[in-house]
Parts: C-alpha cells; structure tokens; sequence
C-alpha cells in the first residue's frame, strides 16, 4: 500500500467509517502533443515521466496512446 492510500485508510478510520478493506490511490497525466507521430509521443511521454512526472522507487507508469 502506498503512504498516501495508508494515511487515508488510518484517517477514514479515525472519522467513524472504519469498514474500508482497501484504499488505492492514482494519478493520472493526459499528455496531448501536436503534429507529432505516436512513436514519438510515446518517446516524449517516456521522457516526462522519466524526468518529471513520476518517482521509480514508489510510482509504477503506465505510458499508452488512448483509443481513437
């Protein structure tokens, strides 16, 4: 479980709804680009997330075209 998902589990708990099993939590980034070919999108994407967008030691990334 990651600390966000724990904190709010803990704190659910202290507020009077102590039935929750399981909390997951999610970030989601929709990188647009223009006038740019999917393989290089996907490049770019990879890049941002590398550089800026997400943490490897406690973030699992999931880089895909959406569905036209």
């Amino acid at each position: 479980m990651d600390a966000e998902a724990e904190s709010i589990e803990k704190s659910l708990g202290l507020l009077g709804i102590p039935s929750v099993r399981h909390v997951t939590t999610a970030r989601i980034y929709d990188l647009e680009f223009a006038n740019v070919p999917e393989a290089e999108a996907r490049r770019l994407a990879d890049r941002a997330v590398e550089r800026l967008l997400a943490n490897p030691v406690i973030h699992r990334v999931s880089v895909r075209p959406l569905s036209a």
